[in-house]
């Protein structure tokens, strides 16, 4: 039995309907919780475009990524992330650093259904 979880996040604070979320997909709000098993849940965040965040965070929240190679070392910032891949590709990129870095985490993270 499949359990869905359905956060509206209009009107919300970006970070509690990213937590939200990966608390959901963890299962961390179901009573038969077991840590070493993915829990059977789909979540689904609707109106991910009519999210609150300040003008600041949007500008100043910086998130890097290094490809390996000398001078690798990308920088981008939330107003990037969302003109290049929309709300959709923030809301990803938070809720899977939120989750327990393991070999359950690309299995949680499919679970996960973000429409703007």
């Amino acid at each position: 039995m499949t359990i869905t979880h359905t956060i509206d996040a209009s009107g919300k604070t970006f970070g509690r309907v990213a937590s939200a979320a990966a608390k959901a997909l963890m299962g961390k709000n179901s009573p038969d919780y077991v840590a070493n098993k993915v829990a059977d849940v789909r979540v689904y965040i609707t109106n991910a475009g009519k999210t609150k965040m300040s003008e600041r965070r949007m500008n100043e929240t910086l998130h890097e990524h290094y490809s390996g190679y000398p001078g690798g070392l990308k920088i981008t910032t939330n107003s990037k992330i969302v003109e290049k891949k929309g709300w959709k590709g923030l809301y990803e990129l938070a809720v899977y650093g939120m989750l327990p870095s393991n070999k359950l985490r690309p299995l949680m993270i499919k679970r996960l259904t973000i429409t703007e």
